[in-house]
């Protein structure tokens, strides 16, 4: 999985032959600065961006093949070979997403982008792989995302108590897994989680992160910026829904902070950080006001300021981390699309209707046979 944070390719190495689910290997492989800035262009309109997505791809499958040779290496001890591997899945480096339908096309259908060479990764591996997980549901009408939730009831549902799952990756998502295991799982993207923050870091101190939220914390609010943040249309809109750099940009903040320009940097971090812990709560409390747990993933896990912030939005709530529930923060995406990929090789739907909106169940992703 290589997400929104854009910070490189998580992997883990997954059994599903037992009741649960069981991660016999994890790797992973950063993004150099200049890769990880080409991607982040490649989020708007530019220059011959035909033939960079087309390099860009190439270089993220050669990226993952890393990954799942690091995985191998590490499993051989435990007798574990190419050959033993059922499937890659691989998920890509999502550069555009518009799932709106639109007139603008014959069948009024939105698209889903992810750069990847999923051919070129059969081709490095010798393994079958799955890839373009979301356009199956987009073309179905639906946002093709989030898809993490069907797997987050698999693996964190709770028997007579309905529990909440906030993955905090460049986006926030969030699953609210009820009680009733016949009722329908709901889950959206409730906007920016790690990306305006990591990308004002970034900017300020030249780190790709505020580790543990300290800079932030360091910082005062400013109320009428955190305002000004949360004017956006998008949250006033109703579930489903999905976003994405498309909107949450780095130009898109620019304008916001028009006027604050004397603002002290760690002032806007502390802000930022405030404007996802608050987007967050407001749709914990709307749509998962009887969960009686939060749990945590992605790499905003490691931020405590914003887990100290989610806490205190949300008292009457246990707000945990992944690692609690026996899957660490940064294995839970990766493993939602080795179990998205097994739905796809199993021939069974990898899609929840009631998430994204989608007219019915469907089978996701296509194969690239080793």
């Amino acid at each position: 999985m290589s997400g929104t944070s854009l910070d490189g390719a998580d992997g883990v190495l997954v059994d599903f032959s037992g009741q649960d689910l069981q991660v016999l290997a994890t790797a992973s492989k950063a993004f150099a600065p200049a890769f990880r800035a080409e991607l982040l262009a490649l989020n708007t309109p530019s220059d011959n961006e035909l033939h960079r997505a087309a390099l860009a791809g190439n270089a993220i499958a050669a990226s993952y093949a890393e990954v799942v040779a690091e995985l191998l290496r590490q499993s051989a001890k435990q007798g574990i070979s190419a050959k033993d591997i059922s499937a890659i899945g691989a998920h890509g480096q999502t550069v555009r997403h518009q799932p709106q339908r639109s007139a603008d096309t014959p069948a009024g259908a939105g698209y889903t982008l992810q750069l990847n060479n999923p051919a070129l990764l059969a081709e490095l591996t010798n393994i079958d792989v799955v890839a373009d997980l979301r356009s199956r549901d987009v073309a179905a009408g639906g946002q093709g995302a989030p898809l993490v939730p069907a797997f987050h009831r698999s693996v964190f549902g709770q028997v007579n108590a309905t529990v909440a799952v906030l993955n905090l990756g460049g986006i926030a998502n969030l699953s609210v897994l009820p009680a009733n295991p016949l009722a329908p799982v709901l889950g959206f993207d409730c906007g920016p989680g790690n990306a305006l923050m990591d990308a004002w870091c970034l900017r300020h101190t030249g780190q790709a992160f505020d580790a543990s939220g300290a800079w932030a914390a360091s910082g005062q609010l400013l109320p009428q910026l955190l305002r000004h943040l949360r004017d956006d249309p998008y949250f006033s809109l109703a579930p489903p829904k999905s976003t994405g750099r498309d909107l949450f940009s780095l130009r898109w903040l620019e304008e916001k902070l028009q006027g604050f320009a004397k603002a002290p940097p760690q002032d806007i971090q502390n802000t930022l950080t405030e404007f996802t812990a608050s987007s967050c709560i407001d749709c914990v409390r709307s749509y998962a006001k009887d969960s009686i747990e939060l749990i945590v993933c992605g790499g905003g896990a490691f931020n405590q300021h914003l887990l100290q912030r989610l806490q205190a939005g949300l008292p009457n709530l246990k707000v945990t981390t992944s690692d609690q529930h026996g899957l660490a923060p940064l294995e839970v995406e990766a493993a939602a699309f080795a179990w998205l990929a097994r739905q796809t090789m199993h021939r069974q739907p990898g899609n929840l209707p009631s998430v994204t909106g989608a007219a019915g169940p469907r089978i996701l992703g296509a194969i690239y046979p080793a």
